[in-house]
């Protein structure tokens, strides 16, 4: 995967690029996508860039490691194969995705302290091609206490060469003093992205714009059945993604509620939504959106968080 390869984002790229060429390399940079927004695609490329070997393209280079959320208290390294094929055949996978291809759908994920044991053994040794070691975290948010505590030394102080590339879906659950210490870029949804998958995409899509449109016209409902459409999602993890997205949806309306149009993006269901919407609604919804998120990760039945998740966003119209 190169820079040319990758669609839109082109501030992103020049950026990248004039880090690479200026020598000025931060040591740790998070970016924050939306779910299946193709960050790993620039993570590669960026590798590519600074570490110029056949080798990160096959995603095989002795001086990177892989990090992502698997279930227990296994590591990533286990799954590296099914890691592999997933991101060089599609590099805008979604969460989802990610989880069939590890077969760990329906199961709770994290990144244990047993990952971050082995990402701190790998950077106390020299690099094997005498340049860059480099660390990609898919999803930090997941790090358990322990592991980000472990992890905290390595990016507070970096040995010479040390490369972290972290790519979040939610940076305010990251952990704060981690999140501080890496310079944040932002991928911006791109219209067309082809590497997703449009059938579950625009499944919840549709799902999040029905409850909110039951929300606008107080169709209770309405509400009611769009909380059984989300209840009925073949998997807690697209069940959490349509808390993703409903959330996105509320800062969307949110910012066009302060006259940030810009901001939000091309979007007139916000806007629309905005004018709607009393302007302390997008905040008690985040938060209900949230307590849902925790408790589905927590084994709840989706079926009760649903229709309370439903009750609740109407009451508070």
């Amino acid at each position: 995967m190169t820079f040319d390869e990758i669609k839109g984002n082109d501030a992103v790229k020049r950026a990248l690029n004039g880090m690479v060429s200026s020598g000025r390399i931060p040591h740790a940079i998070m970016f924050h996508e939306d779910d299946g927004g193709g960050a790993i695609a620039f993570c590669q490329a960026f590798l590519q860039t600074v570490i110029p070997s056949g080798r990160v393209s096959k995603m095989i280079h002795p001086d990177v490691r892989y990090v992502f959320p698997v279930a227990g208290e296994a590591t990533a390294e286990k799954f590296l194969s099914e890691w592999r094929e997933l991101v060089i055949k599609n590099p805008y996978f979604t969460e989802n995705q990610l989880s069939e291809a590890l077969g760990v759908v329906g199961k709770n994920t994290m990144i244990a302290a047993a990952e971050a044991k082995g990402i701190l053994g790998m950077l106390a040794l020299n690099s094997l091609e005498g340049g860059y070691k480099a660390v990609v975290i898919y999803l930090p948010e997941k790090m358990n206490p322990a592991a980000a505590n472990r992890l905290l030394k390595a990016l507070e102080e970096p040995s010479p060469g040390t490369l972290f590339l972290l790519v979040t879906h939610a940076p305010e659950k990251v952990l704060a003093t981690i999140s501080s210490r890496c310079q944040r870029i932002r991928i911006v949804p791109e219209r067309g992205d082809t590497g997703r998958k449009e059938d579950e995409s625009g499944v919840l899509r549709g799902i999040v714009d029905a409850m909110f449109n039951a929300v606008a016209a107080h169709d209770f409902t309405a509400m009611l059945k769009a909380g059984e459409s989300a209840a009925a999602l073949p998997s807690r993890d697209m069940a959490r993604s349509f808390c993703y997205l409903a959330s996105v949806r509320m800062r969307q309306v949110f910012l066009c509620q302060q006259g940030l149009e810009d901001l939000a993006g091309d979007d007139p269901g916000a806007a629309e939504l905005a004018m709607k919407l009393r302007k302390t609604y997008p905040r008690k919804a985040l938060e209900m959106l949230g307590q849902t998120d925790i408790l589905i990760e927590r084994n709840v039945n989706v079926k009760i968080l649903f229709a309370d998740l439903a009750c609740r966003l109407y009451s508070n119209i």
